[in-house]
Order: structure tokens, then C-alpha cells, then sequence
């Protein structure tokens, strides 16, 4: 078989994956994305998924033919949206409490996105998986929240800060492990949100906010 028919997906269905049961194939999702969170992309193996597993490499091969079409698929499966369920009917209180939904899981992340850093560059199949299953579903997400916020009429609509919200929230997330060696955790994924984008979308700051302590 040539590296380029290795490296084609099959169609969903084929009879390559009927022998795997749903929940074995998110046992060897999880070991997937655990290893790479622990390791690193280029340390993720086949064999090790099948030693951790306790499956044979072959049933790996059949199922998932190149390292990057399992990871990819891994990633997928672990497609969800975070913020789907903020709504508290006022758009200050929604980001505020997006912003620290984000942060309790800053840490897993965080990893995923270092351990994948090069990779993702490399490998377009990989790129894409990991914002279909991280980054797209967030940005979406946030997006309703400032549509009912401009449906509700506490921010106008076009409001030029709109668009920049999504890359402030989730920029920051993967900013600060970079310029202060810490994750952006819930507390101060929340000061920014009331410090920086509240501001910037000309809402009013929550009252809470001048008795906040400052970042440490």
C-alpha cells in the first residue's frame, strides 16, 4: 500500500471500524490526548497508545491508519462548548462568568495547544482538528453571548470592539503561560474581563469590580 492510500481517510462506516465499541474508542481517544498533555506530540506513538490500551498495534493501524489521522480524530471527539449554557440575561455577567468556565480549564488547554504548538504548523489535517474541536466551538459560543447582548440592547450593534472580543478572551489564555509562566485561571481570566473588555465594549463595570484585589 502506498504512504499516500495510508494516509487517505476512509469513509465513515467502513467495515475497518465496526469492531470497535464506542466507549473503547474513547478509551483510546483519552489515552491519546493524556499523552500528548504528558509527552508531546512527537513522543505520542501508536505503540504506546496499544501498550496503555492493552490492545495490539494492528487494531490501531486498522482503525486509525497514520499517527495524525488519530490524533486528529481524538481531537475531535473531545469537540464540546464550554459556554453553551451562560446565559444570565446580562452580557457583563455572561463574559465574567465565560471568562472563568475558561479558566478551570486553562491548564489541560494550555498543554494541548504546547504540546501540538509545531505540529498543528506542520500537518494541516492536525490544525484543523484542533480548532474544530477547541477553538471554533468557544469562539461560536462566545459570539451568541454578545449577540443577545446586542439583542437586549446593551451593547449597539456594529460596535466596533465586538469583533475582538473572542481574540481577547481566548488570546489571553494562551498569552499569559507565555509572558508570566502561570495559566490564566478563573480569578484573573475574570479582573481581565472587567478590567479590558467590559471597558472596551462601553458596558457598565459590575459593582464588585472596585473591591476586587489586585492581580498578584
Amino acid at each position: 500500500m502506498t504512504s499516500q492510500a495510508a494516509d487517505r481517510p476512509e469513509p465513515v462506516g467502513t467495515s475497518r471500524r465496526s469492531k470497535l465499541t464506542p466507549e473503547r474508542e474513547q478509551e483510546f481517544y483519552d489515552a491519546v490526548i493524556d499523552q500528548l498533555r504528558q509527552c508531546g506530540y512527537d513522543a505520542v506513538t501508536m505503540e504506546g497508545i496499544a501498550a496503555s490500551t492493552r490492545c495490539s498495534k494492528s487494531t490501531l493501524y486498522r482503525q486509525w491508519k497514520t499517527k495524525p489521522e488519530f490524533v486528529a480524530a481524538a481531537l475531535r471527539a473531545r469537540r464540546r462548548v464550554r459556554f453553551a449554557g451562560v446565559d444570565t440575561g446580562s452580557l457583563t455577567a455572561d463574559l465574567v462568568l465565560a471568562a472563568r468556565l475558561a479558566g478551570e480549564a486553562s491548564a489541560d488547554d494550555t498543554r494541548l495547544f504546547q504540546a501540538l504548538g509545531h505540529a498543528v504548523v506542520q500537518d494541516r489535517r492536525l490544525g484543523q482538528a484542533l480548532r474544530e474541536a477547541v477553538v471554533e466551538p468557544e469562539v461560536a459560543a462566545l459570539k451568541e453571548i454578545l449577540r443577545r447582548g446586542v439583542a437586549r440592547g446593551e451593547v449597539p450593534e456594529g460596535h466596533p470592539a465586538l469583533e475582538y472580543v473572542p481574540a481577547m478572551m481566548l488570546g489571553v489564555l494562551r498569552a499569559r503561560p507565555i509572558l508570566e509562566g502561570r495559566h490564566a485561571d478563573p480569578d484573573y481570566l475574570a479582573r481581565f474581563v472587567q478590567v479590558a473588555v467590559v471597558p472596551a465594549l462601553d458596558l457598565a463595570a459590575p459593582a464588585a469590580t472596585a473591591a476586587s484585589p489586585p492581580a498578584p
